[in-house]
């Protein structure tokens, strides 16, 4: 989320669909206007630090033949949390990163489905609690914005992913994956400088406890793309 503590998917078919600005907004709330943030039961919290390992254990280590299934299973799981618990945003967050997630492994124009119940998840979670997770709703809904196709396939729009990861960078600046996917999506972009700003920011970010796997996993996608940049600016490119 990440897209998210995830990357939402980016198949080529995908990516050859053209954007189109949609006028859906999100303005980041502040502390007085936000919602009351749910306090997570015990239970809730156990159930989302399985699904956050077992996400990365998935992404990170599993072949790729494999992930679709394994990626199914976990969804099931997620949204049996978020049943128990439907005031958990965080919850709910993972619940999108799980389905984004999915629908990368499963690929293709049969993907966009699990993407739009991603997008809902994460409204939802943004009215619930905006700053659950540092921020990740933003993160992850800005980073589907950008690898979605537009209309008539589906929401994506490029101007709006961009303000979304904004957000997210104001709730959490120095984190890893808001920084990975602005860095992502400037890329794209073909905004190469400010790319690699991004770039090494999320690498410079701090280990977060209980996620070692998925950071590491991060950092090696963080390391890949900042090569690819620095090579386009090598190359003259801005």
């Amino acid at each position: 989320m990440n897209m998210p503590d995830h990357k939402p998917f980016a198949t080529a078919t995908l990516r050859l669909a053209r954007r189109v600005a949609l006028p859906l907004a999100f303005p980041l709330l502040s502390l007085l206007g936000a919602p009351a943030a749910f306090a997570l039961a015990d239970t809730g919290k156990a159930e989302l630090q399985a699904v956050q390992g077992r996400w990365a254990d998935i992404h990170y280590g599993l072949p790729e033949k494999q992930r679709e299934a394994a990626f199914a299973e976990l969804a099931e799981r997620a949204a049996r949390a978020v049943a128990v618990e439907p005031e958990a945003a965080e919850l709910r967050i993972w619940h999108a990163i799980v389905l984004s997630t999915w629908a990368g492994a499963k690929g293709g124009l049969g993907a966009l489905g699990l993407v739009k119940e991603a997008k809902a998840e994460l409204e939802t979670a943004l009215r619930l609690d905006p700053r659950a997770l540092d921020g990740s709703a933003y993160t992850s809904l800005g980073s589907l914005y950008y690898q979605v196709p537009g209309w008539p396939l589906g929401f994506g729009d490029d101007a709006q992913a961009e303000k979304l990861l904004k957000q997210a960078l104001a709730i959490n600046p120095g984190g890893i994956d808001p920084n990975y996917f602005y860095g992502d999506f400037l890329s794209r972009q073909k905004r190469y400088a400010e790319a690699r700003t991004a770039l090494e920011k999320a690498l410079a970010a701090s280990d977060r406890p209980g996620r070692e796997s998925a950071d590491a996993g991060r950092r090696a996608e963080a390391r890949r793309l900042l090569e690819q940049v620095v090579a386009k600016l090598a190359q003259g490119a801005q």
